[in-house]
């Protein structure tokens, strides 16, 4: 053990980490919602490993998925062939989406995902029977995030993450991110909706000629901490971007798989986007692999003859990886056998309940909540909402806190995440938010343990 953390600490450098402050935290097993780790300590998976899992750790139906895919083939490039079960996955995935997308492109990530997207729609502009090649920009939200590549982290806003790179990067239109918990002066929570929209018109009346597509998260801002979109705003989008003849981008890495309540967030506002971008969940949190689905509009403009140079020259050697697309037939025959989505309704409304007592503590500023997906924002004065300074990092405290009490949790600044495997029970429920409750007071100095 003595080797594994110290070389853990020296030579693998772990993704949004301080390594100058990393203390090992090694995971030997997982099993249902639980981890163990390398020194006998269960954890509740209170994040499902970083948002991905769905349906809990070593699912006998995903474990024997890619056990009987590997004994057929274990990988099969898409460039010029393909593999049985990524077929019947692309078929799927296309028969469950929203009405349209009827075309699938995988690739390995969320980030690349969204770089497709991104390419395809500016390709599709060039090469439609009636080209508009100026359409050469996109509009995307004040604190968005989709992913780290550069033309991800384009339209990405979160400067904290991004600053950096910004010399690197390609010029973005950007709006306010639609909160409804961070209104403007003088705008009531019940006209959020149609105070965003009507910038949202504003800027494609001014700007829609230009744009290549618009990219947005439904309903969940989540890298950004959390934050919720106003009723009505994402469906509000769809027809603005129908109106202005702007592409629409929708961004479901993380809110997709069910994490809203239903199989994709953009249902919950019956919104059918030109493209649709998945990962995380998809395999259920096993296997690395992302789709990127569109409508057959932008799939003709890609086809012709070889010399026409139409093809869409982006490829990834993993994209549609047969051990990974049968994690995802797996991933959705559970779905429907246990019905995931059904029993999904009582879990959200028991953490509707944690959430409310979470309220009002003295110190949260603000509980959020999207089906299985919440967010509790820490504040120094719950009357003005004055934050807590970042260099204090009070949601790393309240996590630090909550693992002693068995709950593993990762915070967005001081906004404390809180979105388990969906095959999480009631008593598990209650354990999380327990947890989280003890690291709020301990983390906030309102009590003895603090």
């Amino acid at each position: 053990m003595g080797d594994l953390l110290a070389w853990d600490k020296t030579h693998l450098w772990h993704a949004f980490t301080q390594m100058a402050e990393y203390e090992s935290l090694i995971v030997t097993r997982g099993q249902g919602c639980w981890l163990e780790t390398i020194d006998g300590r269960r954890l509740l998976d209170g994040v499902s490993s970083l948002w991905c899992n769905v349906h809990g750790h070593r699912h006998p139906r995903i474990d024997a998925a890619i056990k009987a895919q590997l004994d057929e083939v274990a990988h099969v490039t898409l460039l010029g062939m393909s593999a049985p079960v990524t077929i019947r996955l692309a078929r799927r995935l296309a028969e469950i989406s929203p009405a349209g997308l009827e075309h699938v492109f995988f690739s390995d990530s969320g980030a690349s995902a969204v770089e497709v997207a991104l390419k395809m729609a500016f390709q599709y502009w060039r090469q439609k029977p009636n080209p508009e090649p100026q359409r050469t920009k996109y509009l995307a939200l004040d604190n968005a995030y989709h992913g780290d590549t550069l033309g991800s982290v384009s339209v990405g806003g979160v400067a904290r993450f991004h600053q950096m790179f910004e010399p690197l990067l390609f010029d973005v239109l950007r709006l306010p991110q639609p909160s409804v918990d961070h209104l403007p002066a003088g705008i009531a929570r019940g006209d959020a909706c149609d105070y965003y929209l009507q910038q949202f018109d504003a800027a494609l009346a001014l700007h829609g000629h230009e744009l290549a597509a618009v990219v947005i998260e439904p309903l969940v801002q989540c890298a950004a901490g959390m934050i919720m979109h106003p009723p009505g705003y994402l469906r509000g989008i769809r027809q603005l971007c129908t109106k202005h003849g702007v592409l629409l981008i929708a961004d479901e890495v993380a809110v997709g798989m069910g994490r809203t309540g239903t199989m994709f967030a953009c249902e919950q506002e019956q919104v059918s986007p030109d493209f649709l971008c998945l990962a995380k969940g998809i395999t259920g949190g096993y296997l690395p692999l992302a789709a990127t689905l569109t409508t057959t509009e932008i799939w003709n403009a890609f086809l012709g003859t070889y010399a026409e140079s139409k093809t869409f020259f982006h490829g990834h050697t993993y994209g549609g990886n047969p051990l990974g697309a049968a994690a995802a037939m797996a991933t959705l025959d559970v779905f429907e056998q246990e019905q995931t989505l059904v029993h999904l309704q009582d879990k959200i409304a028991r953490l509707s309940k944690h959430l409310a007592r979470l309220a009002e503590h003295p110190h949260v500023g603000s509980v959020r909540q999207c089906g299985l997906i919440a967010g509790v924002e820490l504040v120094r004065d719950k009357a003005t909402g004055q934050p807590f300074a970042w260099e204090e990092k009070r949601g790393f405290r309240v996590c630090a806190e909550a693992m002693r009490h068995g709950v593993w949790i990762r915070p967005l600044g001081s906004v404390v995440v809180l979105m388990p495997p969906l095959a999480v029970s009631p008593d598990e429920l209650d354990l999380l938010c327990a947890a989280v409750e003890q690291g709020i007071l301990v983390a906030t100095g309102t009590s003895a343990g603090s």
